[in-house]
């Protein structure tokens, strides 16, 4: 049996760039990362991806590689002191021409005093920086670090790549599960892989989550013999696992977009308990509070609109503070979004109204702004009518009658209650 106490999907960290699998656009054998990695003439840089696409795992790759001392920073837990020591450290190393890569996972987590704390040591090349983050990094991180370091985008893993990884991790003896005969299916493991969302670490947590109750069995059993044969793992036995470790909840698939629907539909409908227990079956699945917010921004618009304009406000409050404090603490503030959200006064009127401008641009594409709105910054514009006769509307005391759409448009009425 392991031995190993470590999780499965640690200790199945390829530890190679010939046994990382997946991100073939970034580390295929023509590609710059490749070969900045082989020929040890790294830049700072970004890895922009979802989880389980292997970015600490590659970033442990390249400083094995590269023969650099590697030092792993949490954004969450560690700060500009340990960051001091880190420095000081790497200045050290670098007299003996030793190299150091400081790898900072959610490095979108930092504020800009950490981050702009950084830029000399990487301008002065004392530290080779790898940043991790699952966010946008033109948003979430300085643009004077951006502009220092290179990013790479890390895509969620094939289906096919999940597949051979848990294969690999079934068939590793030392690594892996053991002298065990497991027995489970090609469809099972494709079922896995679907409900993983491209996620490696989530797909070989399940795998050890159905096998442990196994092993300890067969341990008592066999009693230090090997090749003990387990039950069958079917879909059944992954279903259940997928429920109890992480919920039945596919990020990308059906599911995804039927509870999501479910909660945008709840807070529609005004049934506030409803709209509550769908927001908990997506958070405590693990999806990105981010993506949530992002939905209920959208909602104060699309279904309160006019009716209740505060909607927009609470909603882009409660993204900021979400991306403040993250999980597991802005869950009350989605519900407390989500509750208001679902009591507000309803109306879908500007969204209707955005729905017919929209088909006129399309029908009749770029109509000729009118003359007389037209800016006129220039004699050339002015000798060619622009902004002749524009009536000034505070001097009509807001009253004045002249067009503002187009010949083809004229009197054109989007909203319903518009004068």
């Amino acid at each position: 049996m392991q031995k190993n106490k470590s999780p499965l999907a640690d200790r199945m960290r390829p530890e190679t760039l010939e046994d990382f699998l997946g991100q073939d656009e970034i580390l295929g054998q023509d590609k710059m990362l490749n070969q900045a990695i082989k020929e040890d003439k790294l830049c700072s840089m970004i890895f922009w991806g979802p989880p389980g696409s292997g970015k600490t795992t590659l970033a442990n790759i390249i400083a094995k590689q590269t023969k650099s001392d590697f030092v792993q920073f949490s954004a969450v837990s560690s700060g500009v002191a340990e960051l001091r020591r880190t420095i000081a450290g790497a200045e050290k190393r670098r007299e003996f021409n030793k190299k150091t890569i400081l790898f900072i996972d959610e490095i979108h987590r930092w504020n800009k005093t950490q981050q702009d704390g950084l830029l000399p040591y990487v301008e002065k090349g004392i530290i080779t920086l790898i940043g991790a983050t699952t966010e946008n990094p033109s948003f979430e991180v300085r643009s004077a670090l951006l502009s220092r370091c290179r990013v790479f985008i890390l895509k969620q893993l094939s289906e096919e790549c999940l597949i051979e990884i848990l294969n690999k991790t079934i068939k590793n003896k030392e690594k892996g599960l053991g002298n065990l005969n497991l027995k489970i299916k090609e469809d099972v493991l494709k079922k896995i892989a679907q409900m993983s969302n491209g996620d490696a670490r989530i797909a070989l947590n399940v795998l050890e989550y159905v096998t442990f109750p196994l092993i300890k069995s067969l341990s008592r059993a066999c009693r230090g013999r090997v090749g003990g044969i387990f039950p069958e793992i079917t879909f059944e036995i992954i279903k259940e696992a997928f429920q109890k470790s992480y919920l039945l909840y596919d990020k990308d698939g059906d599911e995804h977009y039927n509870i999501i629907s479910a909660l945008h539909k709840s807070m529609r409908g005004f049934d506030a308990n409803a709209a509550l227990y769908w927001l908990a079956r997506m958070l405590e699945a693990g999806e990105d509070p981010l993506y949530v917010a992002r939905r209920l921004v959208r909602f104060a618009s699309e279904d309160i609109g006019l009716a209740n304009s505060r909607a927009l406000e609470q909603t882009v409050a409660a993204y900021n503070a979400c991306h403040f404090i993250g999980m597991p603490e802005c869950n009350v503030i989605l519900a407390q979004a989500v509750v208001y959200l679902t009591k507000c006064k309803k109306s879908n009127e500007l969204y209707i109204a955005y729905e017919k401008a929209k088909k006129d641009v399309e029908q009749y594409g770029n109509l000729p702004v009118p003359l007389h709105i037209r800016n006129a910054p220039t004699k050339l514009m002015k000798d060619l009518d622009y902004g002749k006769n524009y009536k000034y509307s505070p001097d009509f005391n807001y009253k004045e009658k002249q067009e503002y759409l187009p010949e083809k448009l004229k009197g054109r009425k989007y909203l319903n209650n518009d004068k």
